[in-house]
C-alpha cells in the first residue's frame, strides 16, 4: 500500500478506486481503504489529526485543539497543540479543568499561585512536562530558543478558546470596582486592555533567580514540574516505556501518562485498561492500531507524527510500528494511576490448561509465555 496509487483490492476482492479521491490522504490510511481481514462490525472513529484542525493564529504565536467536538467517542480528554516565538506569553489564566503538559521543543517558564498565596515559577524544556490543577492561576512564556507543547485537559468537551483569562476579566469590571479593589486611579488605568490578549509578545525573560517572587506564606509544596524524559525507562526487547503518575509525579492527582518508543518491527503489547479511557499523542513515526469493541467488532487505524488517537475503556488493542524509525507516542489517561492488562501476562498466570482449552493451542505454547509484562515486544 505504499505505492503512488493504493488501490482498494485485497486479492479478487475489490475494484477501481472512486473518480473523486484524495489519493495522499488514502496512503496515510492504507488499512482504512483496504482494511485486514480481522476488522469487523461497527467501530466508532477513534482517529483526528491536529493537521485538520482550526488554528488559531495570534501575534507572537498560536495554537489548535482537538476536542470532543472534533473526535466525538474522545469524552474524557481534550488535547492544544501550542507554539510561542521567543518571549512571547501564553496569558496568565485559569480553567475549570485541569491541565496536563509535555514540551516538545524549545523552552518555556511557567509560574502559578494556589489558594493560599503559595507561588511556583521553573523552566521547562523539551521532555519535560507540568501539571496545573483546575482554578490555579498559571502562566507560560517562551524562553529564546521558542516553545511547542501539548496540553491535555480531564474534559473532552474542554476548549482553550474558553478560558479565564486576566486580561478579559478586568476588561469585564467596571473602572471604578478596579480602583477601589486595587486602589488605583483612572489615569493609572487608561491603558488596560479592552479585550483578552490570549497569546502576545513579550521580551524574553531574565534569569530564573531574577525572576522569582518570594512569598510569605511560601512555595507550592509538591511540585507542579516533573522531568519525564530524565526517568530511567522501562526496557524491552521492541523499545522503552517510561510511566509518569501520581506515584512519581505528586501533582498529577487526576492525570497519568506513559511516554512509549516502540522500535521498528515492534509493537506496544496486545493489552487494555481497566480504568478509564485512553487519549494518545503520535510524536514521531508512524503506526498502526488495532481495536476490538467485543461482540466480533474491530477496527484498525493508521498514525502518523500529529496525530491523536483514542481508545475507550477496556477496549483490547495493539499499536505496531509501520516504519523505518522508531514510533514514539503519549498514552495519556483521567486517573491518578496507570494501569494496563498485559494479555500475554494474564495467559501465563491463569492456569494454563484453561487458556489452551479456550483458544485451541498446545499447553506447552502457554508454558513458554513470560509471567512478567512485555509492555513492548
Amino acid at each position: 500500500m505504499a505505492n503512488s496509487d493504493p488501490q482498494p483490492r485485497r486479492g479478487d476482492q475489490g475494484g477501481p478506486p472512486f473518480a473523486g479521491r484524495n489519493v495522499e490522504l488514502e496512503r496515510q490510511n492504507p488499512d482504512l481503504l483496504v482494511p485486514p481481514t480481522t476488522d469487523s462490525r461497527l467501530v466508532p472513529n477513534l482517529k483526528f489529526s491536529f493537521s485538520q484542525a482550526h488554528t488559531r493564529v495570534e501575534k507572537g504565536g498560536w495554537t489548535r485543539e482537538v476536542t470532543s467536538r472534533d473526535l466525538p467517542i474522545a469524552s474524557q480528554l481534550a488535547g492544544v497543540q501550542f507554539g510561542l516565538e521567543p518571549g512571547a506569553y501564553r496569558e496568565i489564566h485559569w480553567h475549570q479543568q485541569s491541565e496536563w503538559a509535555y514540551m516538545l521543543s524549545g523552552s518555556c517558564r511557567i509560574s502559578a499561585v494556589d489558594h493560599e498565596g503559595r507561588n511556583f515559577i521553573e523552566d521547562v524544556k523539551e521532555g519535560d512536562l507540568w501539571f496545573f490543577p483546575q482554578g490555579v492561576p498559571h502562566n507560560i512564556q517562551a524562553l529564546a530558543d521558542g516553545a511547542q507543547f501539548l496540553l491535555v485537559f480531564d474534559d473532552g468537551a474542554f476548549s482553550e478558546n474558553n478560558t479565564f483569562l486576566l486580561s478579559d476579566f478586568f476588561a469585564h469590571t467596571p473602572r471604578h470596582v478596579l480602583a477601589k479593589n486595587f486602589g488605583w486611579t483612572m489615569e493609572q488605568m487608561e491603558n488596560l486592555p479592552e479585550r483578552e490578549k490570549y497569546i502576545f509578545q513579550g521580551d524574553v525573560p531574565p534569569p530564573l533567580q531574577q525572576d522569582r517572587v518570594i512569598s510569605p506564606t511560601g512555595d507550592i509544596p509538591r511540585s507542579f514540574k516533573h522531568r519525564m524524559t530524565a526517568q530511567t525507562p522501562q526496557r524491552f526487547r521492541g523499545g522503552t516505556v517510561r510511566i509518569t503518575d501520581s506515584t512519581n509525579f505528586a501533582a498529577s492527582v487526576t492525570t497519568a501518562a506513559a511516554l512509549v518508543e516502540v522500535e521498528p518491527g515492534g509493537m506496544r503489547e496486545l493489552h487494555w485498561h481497566p480504568t478509564t479511557d485512553e487519549w494518545q499523542y503520535y510524536i514521531s513515526g508512524t503506526g498502526r492500531m488495532g481495536v476490538f469493541a467485543a461482540q466480533a467488532a474491530a477496527r484498525t487505524f493508521d498514525f502518523q507524527a500529529g496525530d491523536v488517537g483514542y481508545v475507550p475503556f477496556a477496549y483490547g488493542h495493539y499499536i505496531e510500528n509501520t516504519g523505518d524509525e522508531p514510533l514514539v507516542f503519549l498514552e495519556m489517561f483521567r486517573h491518578p494511576r496507570f494501569e494496563d492488562i498485559s494479555v500475554m501476562q494474564w495467559m501465563a498466570n491463569t492456569p494454563h490448561e484453561i487458556i489452551a482449552d479456550t483458544i485451541n493451542v498446545r499447553k506447552s505454547m502457554v508454558d513458554a509465555l513470560p509471567t512478567t509484562k512485555q509492555t513492548v515486544i
